[in-house]
């Protein structure tokens, strides 16, 4: 995910930034995570991706100021505790990895926004995120989720859910009710219909490409939509408002003919005072 991962042939590489924005990069050999940056307890990122590592030493505990942390495309078949024990931690990559699921203490990540989980083997949607109020983006694509919890709206604060390459067999209700997501991406699913999702004021964004809809869901005016017939549809929509919007105009204007006040007969006309105003009052000579 980060500037981390493998360089070309050579052994993949770790890469951190420290508090002064200094970044250092070092060998990852025999995928073991390099000792020396235990030695930097002020790291605010840490890059350790594609490194091949299966386990994850409990010194990365005591980084207590990380904020970004890379551990995607890894051999991880479980969340290292000692990431649970980072409480600044904001960004948060472990796709594609072999994890089944979290364990609860991940529920201690209350600064975290953004979590990339993709391409793993979750069966069930983790239920310690619903206890994470700060998360913005969930990334949780080709996993084998196929419900999400009731409880989903408890996170109130999710502006991006990313569920593509499940196995949602229909459109999960509990999503009609996520009023502030702007971005949900149900591609490559098994969904055949969806509702009517115009409700969902702040979406701007929906993929339902590649389930077997048979037409566009309703959505917004506002809404992108990425699917089949999505073209169509929204040229059509854009058609739609075009001419909704000279309508408009056309009744504005007799609106506006209709209450043109007349002019009086005495006096400089109104084009005469304008042109006073731009030039000021003449010299006297």
């Amino acid at each position: 995910m980060g500037s981390g991962g493998s360089s070309g042939r050579g052994a993949p590489v770790a890469a951190a930034e420290g508090p002064d924005g200094t970044e250092q990069r070092l060998e990852v050999r025999s995928r073991q995570v390099p000792a020396a940056l235990w030695a930097e307890p002020g790291l605010r990122k840490l890059y350790l991706s594609d490194a091949g590592l299966q386990e994850i030493p409990e010194e990365l505990g005591e980084l207590r100021h990380l904020r970004t942390l890379a551990l995607d495309g890894n051999e991880l078949m479980e969340v290292p505790e000692a990431v649970c024990d980072l409480p600044r931690l904001a960004h948060l990559y472990l796709g594609r990895n072999g994890l089944q699921g979290l364990p609860p203490a991940f529920s201690q990540l209350q600064s975290l926004r953004c979590l990339w989980i993709e391409g793993n083997f979750l069966a069930r949607f983790p239920r310690a995120l619903l206890h994470l109020p700060e998360l913005r983006s969930l990334q949780l694509g080709d996993n084998r989720l196929s419900q999400l919890p009731a409880g989903l709206p408890r996170m109130a604060g999710l502006r991006g859910l990313w569920l593509y390459g499940n196995r949602f067999q229909e459109f999960p209700p509990v999503l009609l009710r996520m009023e502030g997501i702007r971005v949900l991406d149900l591609d490559r699913n098994r969904v055949s219909r969806f509702p009517d999702l115009t409700g969902l004021g702040a979406l701007r964004l929906l993929s339902y490409d590649h389930n077997p809809v048979q037409q566009p869901p309703p959505v917004g005016d506002e809404v992108w939509l990425v699917g089949d017939g999505a073209q169509e549809y929204m040229e059509a929509r854009q058609e739609r408002l075009r001419s909704l919007q000279l309508q408009q105009e056309e009744e504005e204007e007799e609106e506006g003919a209709e209450a043109a006040p007349v002019p009086a007969e005495d006096g400089p006309q109104d084009g005469e005072q304008e042109f006073e105003a731009l030039t000021g009052s003449q010299e006297e000579t």
